[in-house]
């Protein structure tokens, strides 16, 4: 199947849902899918952003800078996450707890809205990885339109481009949550951190960066492209001085680079099995 009959058989999918709730992250897959479905829907859908302290304020005035731009309409859902002591603990089932959060209060406005459906930006590549959050989904039947027509991420920043979307090419944008290493507790404090962290890097010139928070100390990945400029002794002084004012009483830079969900490296198997409701 080649792009265009995925693109035909996406519009297809959405149109019989005949309305849905998009659950929107800001990302490019999400993004896509609400902009997808306004085209196919019009006023029958409705973009959702979760916000609450895990969520950059520079990426929720981007997502929503995105929907006003496309008139897509969108609504502000504040989410609990961070009153839950299950997603508190931090281990490695926290996304399942967040994002069942999300989808408890989208079903509750799908219902009272008499909206058909609760939607989310899945693509075809996630299905392999771990990502508890897709439990959640199935627990309160969301649909994946991206996966019915066998969208992989590369084929969807094409299909962004094609459109003319401002953000085809966006980085990808984890949660500040996942920034913060498995047990130690999360809190507004240790995600204020790794937010403040991450936008004084980008300040620098680092688009690309995670912030990985060890308590004292930041551990900081850069895309490896930008490693070099990074390893001059002025910049990391520069860094050193952004960062430690933080909280933190150390600074490292990862010598691997930026790299998605490193953090579960540190898993055993035995804890990549499913969470339940």
């Amino acid at each position: 199947m080649d792009l265009a009959d995925k693109s035909a058989l996406l519009e297809t999918t959405l149109r019989d849902l005949g309305s849905v709730l998009v659950a929107y992250s800001g990302g490019t897959d999400s993004a896509y899918l609400a902009y997808a479905a306004h085209q196919v829907l019009g006023e029958k859908m409705q973009a959702i952003i979760a916000d609450s302290a895990s969520l950059p304020r520079a990426e929720l005035a981007a997502a929503l800078a995105f929907t006003a731009e496309h008139n897509i309409p969108t609504q502000i859902l504040l989410t609990n996450e961070l009153d839950s002591p299950d997603y508190q603990r931090n281990d490695a089932h926290r996304c399942f707890h967040c994002k069942d959060e999300l989808f408890t209060q989208m079903e509750v406005e799908r219902a009272s809205r008499g909206f058909a459906h609760i939607a989310y930006g899945m693509n075809l590549d996630d299905r392999g990885e771990f990502r508890p959050g897709q439990q959640a989904a199935a627990n309160h039947h969301a649909v994946a339109p991206l996966v019915t027509a066998q969208l992989t991420k590369k084929e969807i920043r094409q299909l962004a481009r094609e459109a003319n979307l401002s953000l085809a090419d966006k980085p990808a944008s984890a949660c500040l949550a996942s920034r913060i290493e498995y047990g130690r507790p999360v809190t507004r404090k240790n995600l204020s951190q790794v937010e403040q962290a991450e936008a004084a890097l980008h300040a620098l010139g680092f688009p690309q960066v995670r912030v990985r928070h060890h308590g004292d100390l930041a551990r900081i990945e850069i895309a490896r492209e930008d490693l070099p400029r990074a390893l001059s002794l002025p910049l990391l002084e520069k860094i050193t001085a952004a960062i430690k004012p933080l909280g933190f009483l150390y600074v490292t830079l990862d010598t691997e680079g930026y790299r998605s969900g490193s953090m579960n490296d540190v898993l055993p198997t035995s804890a990549i099995t499913p969470a339940t409701r």
